[in-house]
């Protein structure tokens, strides 16, 4: 098998409140949810994913919500944008949506040759609806308000925001074999052919702007997709030849993963496709119930308890 980073497998990023940021997102945006569990560090707080039918790698996005939190800001040294894949005819559809249910959004511009709408969650995160030049074939998760013609396919991208971003560029190509394929004004975009989607992280180069904030309507990481441990196993091993203080792999229950923070500033994720998110509950039950790591469970009325209610 060959050693390859698949483009994206998830990003994870933070909230504020947990039951507007489940209805924001199943809802309004029309995702799965697909697990409903706790921060492996922090029990007492949730750990959402969302994305289509079975969490296909890709689609995957998480949060952190943590109640009462600070609003953070986008700044250098931080996954500063999100980008969603959609049909080309679905814009007039999700201006309507966003101007309805009061989401801030931009009108649409134009990047790289593409269209795109930039619109907002509601602690302030930041996405783009894009659509490819090239048709993306993936099935959508689909529900009664945002149907399979308008509904978003899973990631196109996400853009990274750094003073400098010549020492995260050389990851992105001599690790992970990405390759620059263009640049408009300071967003240089870099893709790998390993995938045909959510395989694009443009980098855009900022030396003046504040750095970063962490906090509500921050995202946390960014996770790079691989097939299995033997991949991830050969990831970590080349990583740590380059001097990188990476991690020992940790499983997190759905995907084994590696972590290691780039120059930039950003903290990166590799994970793997196994086991995946049908290993503690069917397809057709995904997000149904509350989910605790096997060491959390004998706990699991104290943890009940604290978590905020999502009915």
């Amino acid at each position: 098998m060959e050693n390859k980073i698949l483009g994206l497998h998830h990003i994870t990023a933070i909230a504020d409140k947990a039951k507007r940021n489940l209805d924001f997102y199943t809802k309004t945006l029309g995702l799965r949810l697909l697990k409903k569990t706790v921060n492996f560090d922090d029990p007492g707080t949730y750990h959402l994913y969302y994305g289509d039918e079975k969490g296909s790698a890709g689609t995957i996005l998480t949060f952190f919500p943590y109640e009462g939190s600070r609003r953070g800001r986008n700044g250098t040294g931080m996954i500063t944008e999100i980008s969603y894949s959609v049909p080309a005819n679905s814009f007039a559809f999700w201006l309507n949506r966003f101007a309805e249910n009061g989401v801030p959004y931009q009108q649409p511009a134009e990047r790289f040759g593409e269209k795109y709408i930039v619109f907002q969650d509601p602690d302030g995160l930041q996405f783009a609806l894009v659509a490819p030049k090239a048709e993306d074939t993936r099935v959508p998760w689909a529900t009664a308000e945002v149907d399979a013609t308008v509904a978003t396919r899973g990631f196109a991208g996400a853009t990274l925001t750094l003073r400098d971003k010549q020492a995260t560029a050389a990851v992105l190509t001599d690790i992970f074999d990405y390759k620059l394929t263009g640049h408009e004004g300071n967003r240089h975009r870099y893709v790998t052919d390993a995938v045909e989607q959510a395989n694009i992280i443009d980098l855009v180069e900022a030396p003046n702007e504040l750095r970063g904030a962490g906090g509500a309507g921050t995202n946390h990481h960014i996770a790079f997709r691989v097939k299995n441990e033997e991949v991830l196993m050969y990831f970590h091993d080349k990583i740590a030849s380059q001097g990188y203080n990476i991690t020992q792999k940790i499983d997190r229950n759905y995907f084994y993963s590696l972590y290691f923070r780039e120059p930039g500033g950003v903290l990166f994720e590799i994970a793997t496709d196994n086991p995946g998110f049908g290993i503690d509950e069917s397809f057709d039950q995904l997000g149904s119930g509350l989910l605790l790591p096997p060491q959390y469970e004998p706990r699991r009325a104290d943890i009940e308890a604290v978590l905020p209610k999502l009915d």
